[in-house]
């Protein structure tokens, strides 16, 4: 697949910022080159705009090559990479599953991007050839988030390969709950299918939702195009800090993961038992979609109480639902004795 070809005019010719350690190469003794606070340590320096040394430990954890990872400020950084570099304003479009993660939307309409959502089947199964039929020849890209966000579910491996198969443009899977599911990462599949975009973050499993960043893996061709429109600077040295900490603990993430799968076990049986509670979606996530007779009304009494959920009544297929996030067992228990208070 020529890359190329799907990007726009402007970012093909656009000359990037270049640094002054952009160009350096060799082992610096004197840094006089960007007008800092020589005397104000220890964060007068700008950080290094690519940050290899993140990009290799996590390059190592999900078997891939570090020129195959771009670091956002957050995944919203990531999302909007991609309506930036390929999506003509005003022209192009991209298609996406409904229901879903909301931002995909959000930075379309920033960007002036036709945004065309395709319903999951009742059961929130994908149909690739509803997606397909959306598509048109000014479809740049098709968003699909799996573990799916409200729905908890994920989409495996071969419900996919059709999609990146048949479709001329950029398929984006968003696995940001990933860490939370044993089945198959698309990262090993970033060689053989050239157009396949794979989001993960640092905000869900690992934990550190508070430092903002998000990745990007895809081929080397996107992530330099990626790098070219990023601004120079765009992680800063604490993020990077942060970020190289928690990667020293990857055994420990994986060992927190499950424990919160298992809480989301008992979680998801304790509400199953609720009068209140007339469905609990099945969910590979961090999280339980369910429905209850009255959202709107429940969400009110929770709010009333501290407790925060996210309502989900008016999203497409989830009439009636709430998500609800597996929290610590005292929040959890905070949780249940509010929905048993309700009840009286």
């Amino acid at each position: 697949m020529d890359i190329n070809k799907f990007v726009r005019p402007n970012i093909l010719a656009l000359k990037p910022y270049s640094c002054a350690r952009d160009e350096f190469k060799g082992s610096a003794k004197a840094f006089l080159d960007a007008n800092e606070n020589a005397f104000m340590r220890p964060y007068n320096r700008y950080p290094d705009p690519l940050n290899m040394d993140v990009k290799e430990l996590i390059a190592g954890i999900n078997g891939c090559r570090p020129s195959q990872i771009f670091l956002g400020v957050g995944s919203d950084e990531c999302i909007d990479m991609v309506y930036r570099v390929f999506c003509r304003p005003g022209v192009d479009n991209v298609v996406a599953i409904d229901p879903t993660y909301g931002m995909y939307s959000v930075c379309a309409a920033i960007n002036d991007v036709e945004y065309r959502p395709v319903s999951l089947n009742a059961d929130f199964s994908i149909d690739v050839d509803r997606l397909l039929t959306a598509t048109d020849a000014s479809t740049k890209a098709i968003w699909i988030c799996s573990l799916n966000n409200p729905t908890g579910n994920a989409f495996a491996y071969d419900d996919l390969r059709p999609l990146l198969e048949r479709f001329d443009g950029l398929v984006i899977v968003d696995e940001a709950y990933g860490d939370f599911n044993d089945g198959e990462s698309m990262i090993p599949h970033l060689d053989e299918l050239q157009g396949l975009i794979v989001m993960r973050t640092f905000s869900k499993a690992w934990g550190n939702a508070a430092i903002r960043l998000g990745m990007a893996f895809a081929s080397e061709a996107v992530i330099n195009l990626f790098n070219k429109v990023k601004y120079p600077y765009n992680i800063n040295s604490l993020t990077r800090s942060q970020a190289m900490a928690m990667l020293g603990k990857a055994d420990e993430v994986s060992a927190l993961a499950s424990d919160i799968v298992k809480e989301r076990g008992e979680l998801a049986a304790r509400l199953s038992c609720h009068r209140l509670i007339k469905r609990v979606y099945p969910s590979q996530a961090n999280f339980l979609l369910v429905k209850v007779d009255d959202a709107n009304a429940l969400y009110g009494y929770l709010s009333g109480r501290g407790i925060v959920v996210r309502n989900r009544t008016n999203v497409n297929l989830c009439d009636g639902c709430l998500r609800i996030t597996v929290g610590t067992p005292e929040e959890n228990d905070l949780l249940i004795a509010a929905l048993n208070d309700y009840e009286r």
